[in-house]
């Protein structure tokens, strides 16, 4: 079982379904949605087939199926470490997509954790990058799933990460780094800019025995990549970083050494019954990856 893919139909002049899909979508081949639609793969948002000449309607929410050919199994495997009427907590592994991109749309977080529970409502209420190990929070029904995503809009949620990076006796701890996150080149990567702060990162110190030191992360914002520029802006990037400070010509994949970088614990207050609840991943970092 996999996830579709939701699609508010904007206005255009197309004569029907497969002429605007195939104009919105360039880069599918028009054989390929001809494909889906022969295989009940376009549908209505009640779940229903749709046929490929039914005329455009603007508004009108379509769900369609992601399909790679040849996808790249990963053989790392999720733990379930929660999971109740509103809530799942999954630990995930280093290299599994939180949810379908790029070339994965089975090998996903997302997907597995659908396959296993039979739920197509589940959805992640935030994201880690593929790199990235640890805690995923997901929602497992729709008619709570606001309560919980107004945590991490409004940052009453508390996340603590985990990292193996070199040393920096010149620094004094904790500290926190404040600054200002944009796109960078190539479009994937992140840079310090100039202007307000809009990224905010508490650094402490675990262990600072040997030439990896262990450190704990609390970022108080979710800017994609943060704690990794932060890291590699204070000239400590994180063990197993292909991307910062400089992007290395190398694979991210899982035959190298795993981004030293484990989302560790979250903790908040449950909206609905104001219980305190606390995560801790089971994962743990090493230097031998």
């Amino acid at each position: 079982m996999t996830t579709p893919s939701r699609l508010q139909l904007p206005p255009g002049n197309w004569v029907s379904l497969l002429e605007g899909l195939c104009a919105r979508f360039p880069r599918i081949d028009r054989l390929q949605w001809e494909s889906r639609f022969a295989r009940g793969r376009v549908q209505d948002a009640q779940g229903r087939a749709l046929a490929a000449d039914m005329p455009w309607q603007v508004g009108l929410e379509i769900r369609y199926f992601r399909e790679v050919a040849d996808e790249p199994v990963i053989p790392f495997v999720e733990t379930i470490l929660h999971h109740d009427a509103h809530l799942l907590v999954a630990d995930k592994p280093h290299f599994l997509p939180t949810a379908p991109a790029g070339a994965f749309v089975r090998e996903t977080l997302l997907a597995r954790l659908v396959e296993r529970t039979g739920n197509a409502d589940l959805v992640p209420l935030h994201r880690l990058d593929r790199l990235t190990a640890g805690l995923v929070l997901f929602s497992t029904r729709p008619e709570t799933r606001d309560a919980y995503q107004r945590l991490f809009r409004e940052r009453r949620i508390e996340k603590t990460y985990e990292a193996l990076a070199p040393a920096l006796p010149d620094l004094r701890f904790p500290l926190e780094r404040h600054s200002r996150l944009q796109p960078g080149e190539p479009f994937f990567r992140m840079v310090e800019g100039p202007g307000e702060p809009n990224a905010r990162t508490r650094i402490e110190v675990i262990d600072a025995h040997g030439p990896a030191w262990r450190y704990r992360l609390v970022p108080e914002s979710g800017r994609k990549h943060q704690l990794r520029v932060h890291m590699a802006a204070l000239g400590a990037p994180i063990l197993g970083d292909g991307f910062y400070p400089q992007l290395q010509d190398r694979p991210q994949g899982e035959g190298e050494p795993p981004l030293q970088l484990l989302a560790q614990a979250l903790a908040f207050d449950d909206p609905l019954t104001g219980q305190r609840r606390s995560f801790r991943s089971a994962r743990t970092l090493s230097v031998s990856g």
